[in-house]
């Protein structure tokens, strides 16, 4: 059993090896499959619950290892905390994969019908993840595919989970031929299909050019968080930004996630000015991410325009807990004076909020973790030609996450068809086209200003009309003929 365990634990460890910055994507299809091979041939639920809890810890505490350095170097969480903590979240993590092989052998008897059933509950438990407790959808093997795979073709039509199922079909496929001959080449021929399927759709456009060009400016500050919120750096801050602004020609502007840290209301007039000016000289907009509100409340995490056109604002909407609320805060309150962290109790704004028409462009604003969820996103971007995800990622420090990070934003870019601007304070500010591939990008952790001409785009892909209903109705059914296949069977 150790060394059962051991190849599922590398297996999980491998699968990180196809998400960026890697970005080997057959690594996570191998993974993957080396588990479902397991899982096939499993004796018993219970077996293949705790083959899915070791890859699952493979996975993520390989994977996602960045959040002790978020807790620790920057939440000032002691060492053995935030150890723990990563190892607890890391364990909670992994109960998804070690469920999904549960269910799939309580429910399926057969290896014919445990076929059908590990892909769909696979799949079935990552969308769970992906809202559950507002939801935390990082890793779900989807991502891994985006954007070489022939896979990610899938992604306009059923999202990055329609990704996933693609992704773990093909796992189930390869393992079946790697463990029996009876259908190996049918299994095989299968896994095959689906990659054409995909690579036909990648050659499909869903969305068009809509005329609209302008050229960008992503400002990347490169103000080290421990600095970020002193009251002696924040001076430095607004003079660092306002000169890297006026450094560029560029109608649109972009400054990151709280650039600018100080209330809206408590920025000095005289730069207010200079911002607008910048914008103005330009022909254009400053985009500027900048808290609102006040500190007696309700305050939100904001980006607001400065130039030309009328004074617009974004609120987010999308919070994560326990670093921008806190949830339950009679049992958790305690948190927020472990963690060290400012302003850790915004309000979300409204869901419905329209695009910001700024520097020429009709742009969808997202501020930081909300690229993650592209139900969420995708549908406001059909109002937009142009998306945009302002982000502070210096929290995860020099690690996975700033890749990881902007491999969601390439998956937003593909489901809706629209470019994706990404500007940061430390990293990955990049431009990304609606195919999902990184144009440029600044090297992360320096400071500096990424300029680029974007194209606007019109157009609503089948994923941004429809969002994940038609990938879980999918999987439900997956679900539903695997078992009843077992009960067949065993009739």
């Amino acid at each position: 059993m150790t060394k059962r365990w051991l190849a599922v634990f590398a297996a999980g460890a491998l699968a990180v090896a196809g998400f960026a910055p890697l970005g080997f994507y057959p690594a996570t299809l191998l993974g993957v499959a080396v588990l479902f091979a397991f899982w096939l041939g499993a004796a018993s639920a219970r077996a293949a619950f705790a083959d899915g809890l070791v890859f699952g810890l493979g996975l993520f505490g390989v994977g996602v290892s960045w959040i002790y350095v978020s807790l620790h170097d920057f939440g000032g969480m002691p060492a053995w905390l935030a150890a723990l903590a990563t190892f607890l979240f890391c364990t909670v993590l992994a109960l998804f994969p070690a469920l999904a092989g549960y269910l799939a052998v309580r429910l399926g008897s057969t290896r014919a019908a445990r076929l059908v059933l590990v892909p769909a509950l696979w799949v079935l438990l990552e969308w769970t993840r992906g809202w559950l407790f507002t939801g935390f959808p990082w890793l779900a093997i989807g991502y891994s595919q985006v954007p070489a795979s022939p896979l990610a073709g899938f992604a306009p039509v059923l999202g990055v989970y329609g990704v996933s199922l693609a992704a773990a079909t093909s796992a189930a496929l390869v393992a079946w031929a790697l463990t029996t001959r009876v259908g190996r080449w049918r299994a095989l021929a299968g896994a095959a299909g689906i990659a054409l399927a995909g690579l036909a759709l990648t050659a499909q456009a869903f969305t068009r050019w809509d005329g609209s060009l302008t050229r960008v400016a992503l400002v990347q500050g490169n103000v080290p968080q421990a600095m970020k919120w002193e009251p002696g750096q924040v001076a430095d801050t607004l003079v660092r930004y306002a000169r890297l602004a006026d450094a560029t020609r560029a109608p649109l502007i972009i400054l990151p996630e709280t650039a600018l840290p100080v209330f809206e209301a408590q920025l000095p007039a005289a730069y207010r000015e200079r911002l607008n000016a910048i914008g103005r000289e330009n022909g254009g907009d400053v985009l500027a991410g900048l808290p609102t509100g006040s500190a007696e409340g309700p305050y939100y995490n904001s980006v607001v325009s400065f130039g030309v056109s009328p004074t617009q604002r974004y609120h987010k909407v999308h919070l994560v807990p326990f670093g921008e609320f806190i949830p339950a805060k009679a049992v958790w309150g305690w948190v927020v004076a472990v963690l060290h962290i400012p302003l850790s109790d915004f309000s979300p704004g409204r869901p419905d909020q329209p695009p910001l028409a700024i520097g020429g462009m009709k742009v969808a604003p997202n501020i930081c973790y909300e690229d993650a969820f592209g139900e969420e996103i995708v549908p406001r971007a059909s109002a937009a030609n142009l998306l945009v995800n302002v982000s502070n990622d210096a929290w995860f420090g020099d690690s996975f996450a700033l890749w990881q990070h902007a491999q969601m934003s390439q998956a937003r870019a593909l489901e809706s068809g629209r470019m994706m601007l990404r500007a940061t304070n430390s990293g990955l500010t990049a431009i990304i086209d609606r195919r999902g591939r990184l144009v440029a990008h600044l090297p992360p952790f320096r400071e500096g200003v990424l300029e680029g001409d974007v194209r606007g785009y019109a157009g609503v892909t089948p994923y941004a009309r429809f969002g994940n209903a038609p990938v879980v109705a999918i999987v439900l059914a997956g679900v539903v003929a695997g078992f009843l296949r077992a009960v067949r069977r065993r009739r």
